[in-house]
């Protein structure tokens, strides 16, 4: 019966290390594939905008900061709202705050763009500047075809 135990308690074992493993390489390539895109989309706008060579790391620099500000954004407004709803005792209170996070996510990413489109402008031309928008548009337009294959 101990030998019974002994082997089974190292098949359990085996299992759980190996299904840590296992979420521990998906991370990592989760993590990997969430860099190389992010490349890929920096190099996709610098394409998209024509921008000189000159001016390529300075882009990349402030899109960079750009996109990371707007993630962080985003991941606190879906985790409030995460976080309330899986509530079940959730207080009016709490809810009217996730709700209200929810509204002014897009004011709070409207002041983000702002605030970097006074940098952008610094790096790009007008001509730039106008077709950025159009640009993350048909980056998201590609990026959603492609994973529609």
């Amino acid at each position: 019966m101990s030998k019974f135990f002994s082997i089974a308690l190292l098949v359990i074992s085996i299992v759980c290390s190996s299904n840590i493993c296992a979420q521990e390489k998906t991370s990592a390539q989760r993590s990997q594939w969430m860099q190389e895109m992010k490349k890929a989309k920096v190099e996709f706008m610098i394409k998209e905008l024509n921008i000189s060579s000159e001016k390529k790391e300075q882009f990349t620099e402030v899109y960079n900061a750009f996109e990371a500000e707007r993630n962080q954004l985003r991941r606190d407004t879906r985790k409030m709202e995460k976080s309330v709803s899986s509530k079940k005792d959730a207080t009016d209170l709490e809810l009217e705050k996730a709700a209200e996070a929810s509204f002014e996510f897009k004011y709070k990413e409207g002041a983000i763009e702002k605030k970097y489109y006074d940098r952008f402008k610094q790096i790009l031309t007008p001509r730039q500047l106008l077709k950025f928008q159009n640009a993350e548009t048909k980056w998201m337009r590609q990026l959603m075809k492609h994973r529609k294959k």
